[in-house]
């Protein structure tokens, strides 16, 4: 008996070591749909990309999760791609939207809420870091590597983004309580391959979508920090974290 315990014990343990673990040398992968017809950008989610891109949902760092907090407002991501535009389209549960932000290139997150789209190609040290609010405006950064991540000259970045947002509720009042907020980005080809990357099938690139949403009825100050890939903590610098994308037709 002993020894058929000890037998099964250890094809259990032989088996536990071929399933991939996630780790920093092996992260997520994140699957964005060829668009047979470009998106229209007016953040409806309705093209047709859309129903059948998958989805991915937000979540709190891992320290958060560990200590045993929990996501207030949920949040939902798509990817798609074409020859031209890569493409984000969200859904954000939100009972209090909120952006103050009245112009484009700034730093919406010191003025409400706000999704982060980040875009780094494998191998280099650069990245794009990208925003919409729910109040239609953006901005553009391109930071040359994590030791210029705070400098003001990231904002100086000029591309062809194009962001568009619709609200379920009313925006920057919270005396009533709103459902959430849907947003679509398209960032240009042109300008992600501008430093001399390749984008697209057979190129190597890594991917986080971030929020910061704050809110009337939470409970604790400040915004609720989420993110898709989860991080270890809530640092959305932590460029080894990122999801890969696989760019599937």
């Amino acid at each position: 008996m002993k020894k058929i315990f000890l037998l099964i014990l250890i094809i259990f343990i032989s088996g536990c070591a071929g399933i991939p673990h996630e780790t920093k040398e092996n992260p997520k992968v994140f699957s964005a749909k060829s668009a047979e017809a470009p998106v229209k950008i007016d953040g409806k989610l309705d093209d047709a990309v859309w129903k059948k891109a998958k989805i991915y949902k937000l979540n709190l760092a891992k320290n958060k999760t560990d200590k045993g907090k929990k996501l207030n407002e949920a949040g939902e991501i798509q990817f798609a791609w074409d020859k031209n535009y890569f493409y984000l389209g969200i859904k954000f549960s939100d009972s209090d939207i909120i952006a103050g932000g009245k112009s484009n290139q700034i730093k919406h997150y010191n003025f409400g809420d706000v999704c982060e789209l980040f875009l780094k190609p494998e191998g280099n040290s650069w990245y794009w870091e990208l925003y919409v609010t729910p109040a239609n405006k953006k901005s553009s950064l391109f930071i040359p590597g994590c030791g210029r991540v705070g400098l003001q000259q990231n904002f100086d970045y000029k591309c062809g983004l194009k962001v568009a947002a619709k609200c379920s509720g009313t925006l920057n009042n919270w005396k009533d309580k709103d459902k959430y907020w849907t947003a679509e980005m398209a960032m240009p080809v042109k300008n992600l391959t501008e430093k001399g990357d390749k984008f697209g099938p057979g190129s190597e690139w890594r991917v986080l979508v971030s929020r910061y949403n704050y809110g009337r009825y939470f409970k604790e100050k400040g915004a609720e920090l989420s993110s898709a890939p989860q991080l270890s903590s809530e640092n959305f610098h932590l460029l080894k974290e990122f999801a890969k994308i696989k760019f599937n037709r």
